[in-house]
């Protein structure tokens, strides 16, 4: 005896809205998979970038490459680098190519002089006096700076010296072939990732939810009347990131120029409240310094003595 699961009558007439509800399900999961990484998304990206027109290596992720092409200075750490998408940690058409993409994928992208580093200017090869530059860097080819430009000599005659003041690859076409290593989701992580890629450092980091005290408006009194506002004093929970600080940050002329918009952009990436700097002060260090304590967000000096143990009324020569 032949037995059906369907339901008796015209199958055509009466729709199977299990079967359908599956369908959209598989539907749903396979766009889902294809959606791939979004803007936002961290990840560990391996590439290799040359010129279009004459296949000079202009960056790699990949150290061996690196060493045989003659770019690796012995400075620089090779691996997969870690970007957070539509941050501007690489040029736009990479990131835009890798947007859609998983882990493993590999693709290529094309970026215009536009979106690298720009059209070549004729104008920016400029004459200017010797007396600009120092006797001993006086040679074609040397890296100058000149009233705060950064440019390379061409010719040098006499008093006169022709300097491009053009980037050595304004102009150029570049090629990237990339491949998506890996994600990065732990917190810490991205936050280390995050300051390795602002500074080059390798800081030790980690988050805690603070009870801290704030002044909120309790009465909405807008003050038309000619009443004050009325506030008082509550506790609050905010989550902060925590750096410990070295000596290495400390002296960091890029944190030390740039920290609030680093610590600004740190902050709306991993979503916290604050970043606090925590300095350990011990034996043996550089005598009379005490750099590199306080923090961004809401975190002040005090929290940053409190965190070294070091009472503010002593600081401030008190009793």
């Amino acid at each position: 005896m032949y037995m059906s699961n369907e339901p008796e009558g015209d199958a055509d007439d009466t729709p199977d809205d299990t079967t359908e509800a599956a369908v959209d399900a598989e539907h749903d999961d396979t766009t889902e998979a294809a959606a791939g990484f979004e803007y936002g998304d961290f990840v560990r990206l391996g590439y290799v970038a040359r010129t279009a027109e004459e296949e000079h290596l202009v960056d790699t992720t990949d150290g061996d490459l690196a060493e045989e092409e003659g770019i690796d200075d012995g400075e620089r750490e090779f691996g997969p680098r870690t970007i957070v998408l539509g941050e501007g940690h690489i040029f736009d058409p990479v990131e835009d190519a890798v947007v859609g993409s998983t882990v493993g994928d590999t693709g290529t992208a094309t970026v215009p002089p536009a979106d690298a580093f720009g059209e070549y200017d004729d104008d920016e090869v400029r004459t200017v006096s010797t007396e600009k530059i120092p006797e001993d860097e006086r040679y074609p080819g040397n890296q100058v700076q000149i009233d705060g430009d950064t440019g390379f000599i061409e010719t040098v005659i006499g008093g006169r010296a022709r300097v491009d003041f053009n980037h050595p690859l304004a102009g150029d076409t570049l090629n990237y072939e990339w491949e998506v290593v890996d994600t990065v989701d732990d917190r810490e992580e991205q936050a280390q990732e995050l300051l390795q890629t602002f500074l080059d450092i390798d800081l030790d980091v980690h988050f805690e939810t603070d009870t801290v005290e704030e002044e909120q408006l309790v009465d909405g009194d807008d003050g038309d009347d000619g009443d004050d506002p009325t506030y008082e004093t509550v506790e609050v929970e905010k989550e902060a990131l925590y750096i410990d600080a070295t000596p290495e940050l400390t002296m960091n002329q890029q944190w030390m120029m740039g920290k609030q918009q680093m610590g600004q952009q740190i902050i709306d990436l991993l979503d916290i409240d604050r970043i606090v700097v925590q300095e350990v002060i011990a034996g043996g260090g550089f005598p009379g310094m005490l750099g590199g304590m306080g923090g961004m967000g809401e975190a002040g000096l005090e929290e940053a003595l409190e965190d070294v143990d070091i009472d503010a009324d002593e600081r401030a020569g008190g009793p």
